[in-house]
């Protein structure tokens, strides 16, 4: 205790520190304040429909990202969710397109265009989505939830909608540049974080009612070690030696030392559990097209969250999805590239064409338990819900939801030891360093 009280000491000493995590906390109350702002037009006490439709399902795992705005029909309904859905698809179109990939080497001023098109691109994909959300809000709530109609209801709430998200995505820009950095992860992290209070209280209450409180109390050992588990697979990386030549430039000399290039088990992150959602839901949207009854049944199989059908296609996609995307974002080929610019090399392996076939050979063979693991962690709530743990509770025992707490909380804390070592402050640890998590390349 004494130590955490000196850390908080140590921080509220560094100025610019202190402005940033007073900025940052700003901002979010900001954000918070904002879910609980409903649609102009809308009565907020009759929302009750809306919210039974979000508690459990696909639209009860939106409604968490969105920390209960989506269930109250708020100005930021539909959160930052269409913002990652644009990244995804610029981050793919950097793969097949060639204006992309020149953007990709252009530096600061390539990264300044991709960010103004992702920005317009969401606004294309905000536009439908309101639309749709809309819709939903007429199918879900009676006539006298609304105190207007028509086009003079859908077309200003279009725009709210949008205009809301796009606010949304200039406060997570706003918290990177003047706050502690990653701020549209602390915003996902912080829609997650307002869902967890409410999901204990519940879980709680039907332990008590069922007489099962030694029950209540195994589940946050188990999910206490689910998280430890989760924050070895985040920072768990296999060191490559680099041993670089030395050479004399004028008096001083270059290189000479050994460095290690960090590829991580898990360097896909969270991408490959939402490429997976995506494709779950293609059999939905096509029996709805459809509309066949030898369909609905695969359909259905497909839609249980429980059923085995639905874990064992999920956890297969997350495998391969894992290795495409550690595929594409890994390349062996320039990191061996790189290296012999560089007059480095790994001890005991050729360079050029056998430093990319070791590379790659390596990094598949920490891709396949890293994938293997993250595929397990997705169908984990699965496994809770089976227990007899309530899906709100059962959502943080693993999931997109578990990974983005555990690598955001890790990202803050890493900035927040950088400022502290930098102004030579001891770490937030007495013993170690909080690990980054390095990309994969050099």
């Amino acid at each position: 205790m004494k130590r955490f009280i000196e850390t908080l000491k140590n921080i509220y000493k560094i100025e610019d520190l202190r402005f940033r995590i007073g900025t940052t906390l700003f901002l979010l109350l900001i954000y918070r304040l904002g879910s609980f702002v409903s649609l102009p037009g809308i009565d907020p006490a009759q929302l009750e429909n809306l919210q039974n439709q979000t508690s459990d399902g696909l639209l009860g795992l939106i409604n968490m990202f969105s920390g209960g705005a989506f269930a109250q029909a708020s100005i930021f309904a539909l959160g930052i969710m269409p913002y990652i859905s644009a990244s995804i698809v610029i981050q793919l179109m950097g793969i097949a397109v060639p204006y992309f990939q020149r953007l990709q080497k252009e530096g600061e001023s390539g990264r300044r265009k991709i960010n103004q098109i992702t920005r317009y691109l969401t606004v294309l994909i905000l536009i439908p989505q309101a639309s749709a959300y809309l819709t939903n809000l007429h199918y879900q709530l009676p006539d006298s939830a609304f105190a207007m109609s028509g086009v003079w209801f859908n077309i200003p709430s279009i725009v709210i909608l949008t205009a809301g998200s796009m606010f949304v995505l200039w406060l997570g820009e706003r918290i990177t540049d003047k706050g502690i950095g990653n701020g549209i992860s602390l915003i996902i992290m912080i829609g997650i974080i307002a869902r967890l209070p409410m999901a204990v209280v519940q879980e709680f209450g039907s332990r008590i009612n069922g007489g099962g409180l030694v029950m209540f109390l195994i589940e946050f050992v188990i999910l206490f070690i689910v998280f430890m588990a989760s924050i070895a697979l985040v920072q768990g990386t296999r060191r490559i030696p680099v041993q670089y030549a030395k050479r004399i430039v004028g008096n001083k000399q270059y290189g000479g030392v050994r460095q290690y290039i960090p590829l991580k088990v898990n360097a896909a992150g969270v991408m490959p559990i939402i490429f997976a959602q995506a494709i779950m839901m293609v059999p939905i949207t096509i029996v709805g097209v459809a509309n066949s009854e030898n369909l609905r049944g695969v359909a259905a199989a497909l839609s249980n969250i429980t059923g085995f059908w639905y874990n064992f296609t999920q956890f297969l996609l997350v495998v391969a999805f894992t290795y495409f995307y550690t595929a594409i974002t890994i390349n062996p080929t320039q990191m061996a590239e790189d290296m012999k610019k560089n007059g480095g090399f790994i001890p005991g392996v050729k360079p050029g064409k056998k430093t990319v076939e070791f590379l790659d050979t390596v990094m598949s063979r920490i891709t396949l338990p890293g994938s293997i693991f993250l595929g397990l962690v997705t169908i984990l709530p699965a496994f809770a819900m089976m227990a007899g743990i309530s899906q709100s509770f059962a959502y943080f025992y693993g999931g997109t939801s578990l990974l983005i707490l555990v690598g955001v909380v890790l990202d803050t804390l890493q900035q927040i030891e950088s400022h502290l070592l930098m102004r030579h402050y001891d770490g937030l640890m007495k013993s170690g360093r909080i690990k980054g998590r390095p990309g994969g390349g050099m």
